[in-house]
């Protein structure tokens, strides 16, 4: 089975702690239906830094990442449907999905 990683971009911030805390639980709600398909299921990310091309760094992403899940599916189809079904859209957020490629060792 293929690799597949969902990448969180963007999403608006909660408004209340409540709300917060409904989101997360819809979340969790959503990784626990994923099962055994969920092979990392929840990577947030923070304090991130970029490294240029010169070598300096600045503070901050050059994107609106804000984490990522990996999971195995059939086909891109599934991961798709997968996605679909992430409440993390409910938020405003939109995810990417893409098939993760084994290197050779």
């Amino acid at each position: 089975m293929a690799q597949y990683m969902i990448t969180y971009l963007g999403g608006d911030q909660p408004s209340s702690p409540e709300e917060g805390q409904q989101q997360m639980a819809k979340y969790r709600e959503w990784l626990a239906a994923l099962g055994d398909a969920a092979v990392s299921p929840a990577n947030p990310l923070k304090g991130t830094s970029t490294v240029l091309p010169d070598g300096s760094v600045t503070a901050g992403s050059t994107t609106s990442m804000s984490g990522f899940t990996v999971i195995e599916a059939t086909s891109m189809e599934q991961a798709l449907a997968v996605a679909k079904a992430c409440p993390f859209l409910e938020i405003g957020g939109s995810l990417e999905v893409s098939e993760l490629i084994k290197m050779p060792d």
